[in-house]
């Protein structure tokens, strides 16, 4: 049994460097990179970040997918992989903190006046402005599962109302927790800032749409570090100019990388970051070589996806 690594994509970890940190977590498991993957036969388990187009169809004896994250839309609608294919996702502690660190960072920034600030020292103009009080702010957590409820409970911690949703019922200790569509408008009507950390799912794809973007409170701003597909980018770059939302903060697109062309990053009321927010895969890179361990015993595996339900 051997493991392939193919990240799928560039600007991350290098397929090599990854292969030097499960090896030295298990030195006798057969560790392959897309450079020498040996005989394809022999492999049984992939890791990967994103799930290219022809990958299943070179692997015979392929058992098991690793997401090298938590978001598996690519994988689990992936036309080519056969229905025996198993999934699995990490559900790392560190990344999931360093996303809740990014919308955080967003918000202070948004309630300390940095943009207003930057632009007067440009002007060499020296105009103070009282930053906004935590507890006048609220903040709408959309999604309230590991990384959600860690944002979530990061907000109520540095003093903010916060308002959760999800589209099953949760409970967390400060934070008012919401589900349903009535949930979901009461939200987007009342917060601030919208923080979006939603899997991709035929449930909430395009959930923010014209109808919902309109139900947001004037001048919010929405911070998608979720999945690009949760957004109607068509209806949002519509929606800023009625300031529902005033502005969009956005690490993760419909299309990565975004075309040079597309309109969103010369529109003035938008952030686009390069699908940074979290970045390190911490101790749960220990789950990768386990999986593999377990796949070859028979045993359970960590964080196996249903594919059905696409989490």
């Amino acid at each position: 049994m051997a493991l392939l690594i193919e990240i799928g994509h560039n600007g991350w970890y290098s397929e090599e460097d990854l292969a030097k940190e499960l090896r030295t977590l298990d030195p006798k498991a057969d560790i392959r990179t897309a450079a020498e993957p040996g005989n394809l036969a022999e492999v049984t388990m992939m890791a990967v970040s994103t799930l290219k187009s022809d990958q299943p169809t070179r692997l015979p004896n392929l058992q098991l997918v690793q997401k090298l994250g938590a978001g598996v839309e690519t994988i689990v609608n992936h036309p080519l992989l056969a229905p025996h294919v198993r999934v699995a996702r990490l559900k790392p502690e560190e990344p999931a903190r360093e996303i809740a660190q990014y919308c955080l960072a967003y918000v202070l920034r948004g309630i300390r006046n940095m943009d207003y600030h930057e632009k007067a020292q440009a002007r060499a103009i020296w105009d103070p402005v009282a930053p906004r009080r935590p507890a006048e702010v609220t903040v709408g957590v959309l999604g309230l599962g590991h990384i959600g409820g860690l944002t979530a409970s990061l907000m109520r911690d540095m003093g903010f109302k916060v308002l959760g949703w999800s589209r099953s019922e949760k409970s967390i200790a400060g934070v008012t927790c919401l589900t349903g569509d009535h949930g979901l408008r009461g939200l987007l009507g009342e917060s601030d800032y919208v923080c979006a950390i939603l899997p991709s799912t035929a449930d909430t794809r395009d959930l923010m749409n014209a109808e919902t973007l309109a139900a947001m409170k004037q001048g919010a701003t929405l911070i998608n570090a979720g999945r690009g597909d949760l957004i109607d980018e068509a209806a949002l770059a519509s929606a800023l100019y009625q300031r529902r939302p005033g502005h969009a903060v956005l690490d993760v697109l419909r299309t990565e990388p975004l075309p040079e062309d597309n309109p969103l990053w010369s529109h003035p009321c938008v952030t686009i970051t390069p699908h940074v927010s979290g970045w390190h895969l911490g101790d749960a890179i220990g789950d990768v070589v386990e999986n593999l361990r377990r796949l070859g015993a028979g045993e359970p595996l960590l964080h196996e996806v249903d594919r059905l339900k696409g989490y």
